[in-house]
Formats: structure tokens, sequence, C-alpha cells
């Protein structure tokens, strides 16, 4: 199984989508490509755009973040749309910094100003970061990391750790309890692969038994 750790050490192929399958995924060379846009225009936007995509958050989510939910290395999240309450722990990456999330979460609270709120992502003019603001923070660095149109959506980010987990192998009871959701139903969606992806693991299945 493959772990949080050595997810992007090996190329990932990416599931289709195609008409039966409309989520949009990032590879992970995209969003290697975004962070890095996020990171050169401001910390607080790189940990957010990561924060996003390791933990499958929703906009509102992430924006909704307690500094009283980041305590001894793991984030407690409340989901939103009927989700289950997870407490997850906080990544390291040494391969890629830029994956790191505790190197980013304690850059961002070195540079984060004092304020009244309990919010851990705050806005220039402080008070918590509303998810108007979190689209337009994705949408500019997707688009200076040279994404098309249609991945400049912040979804994007919860639809790739998904894709990434199962194209990694990842039982999917797993990346349902990852991504928050109370039925396994909610996941199954994002196991949709193309006609071709499906003949070609038939085909190596068989071969392997016969």
């Amino acid at each position: 199984m493959a772990t949080a750790t050595n997810l992007f050490a090996v190329p990932i192929k990416q599931p289709s989508c195609d008409k039966r399958n409309p989520k949009t995924f990032l590879t992970p060379v995209e969003l290697v490509a975004v962070l890095r846009a996020a990171r050169k225009n401001r910390t607080r936007d790189w940990c957010m755009i990561l924060m996003a995509y390791r933990h499958g958050l929703r906009s509102a989510e992430v924006c909704g973040l307690k500094l009283s939910e980041v305590q001894s290395g793991a984030v407690s999240v409340q989901r939103l749309q009927g989700s289950l309450k997870t407490i997850q722990p906080l990544y390291r990456h040494l391969g890629e910094p830029l994956l790191d999330e505790v190197l980013a979460l304690r850059a961002w609270l070195t540079e984060r100003r004092p304020d009244p709120s309990d919010a851990l992502f705050t806005s220039r003019k402080g008070g918590e970061l509303d998810r108007t603001a979190f689209f337009r923070i994705f949408q500019a660095a997707a688009k200076a990391a040279g994404l098309s149109a249609n991945k400049r959506h912040p979804r994007a980010l919860r639809y790739s750790l998904a894709s990434h987990l199962l194209a990694s192998k990842v039982d999917v009871a797993l990346v349902s309890q990852a991504l928050g959701h109370r039925s396994i139903n909610s996941t199954l969606p994002y196991t949709r692969f193309s006609d071709q992806e499906a003949s070609e693991a038939t085909q190596g299945a068989l071969l392997r038994l016969f």
C-alpha cells in the first residue's frame, strides 16, 4: 500500500476524465507546480492549498480551520455536508519540501500576525479568510502554474487526493475515511476509470492468474 510519504516517489497514472467521470484531477506534477506558485506568492497560500489537498478539505473547511484544531502534530476537522469529524496527522515529506505539511505550517505560523480570532488562516485585514478569497488564491496559483482553465477550481484538490490514493492502490474504504465520507457510496464516484484502463487492468489480472 502506498504511504503519504512515498506517494509522489513514482509516476502515477491518472484516471481519465470523460463524460461519465467529470471530476477534474491534477497530476502530481501539476499539484507540485501549483504549490510552488503559491509559495512564491505567499506562505499562507502554500500552506492552505497543501492542507486542503493532504486532508481532502472543501474550501469552507480549510478556511474554517482554527488554531485550536491544530495540536500535537494533528489537525481536527468537523467536515461539512454531513461528513465525519476526522483527526489526521500533519504529514512530513522529506523528498519534496513543497509537500511537507509540517514545514509549511511552521513557516506560516511564524509569519501569521496576532489576531483576535482563532482562525488558522487570516486575511490581510485580520479575521478568517473566506472561501471566495481562497478560490481566488487557488485560481491565481493554478494559472501561474500553467494549468488549464478547467483545473483552476479548489475542488480539484479534494478530487486529486482521492484520485492519487486510488491510483496508488489504496483500499477504497481507507480513501473514504481519508475524505471524511460517512458512506463509502460517496467515494465510489472517484473510482470510475475509462474503458481502456478497465480493459488493461482486466488483462493484467488474467495474465497473473493464468
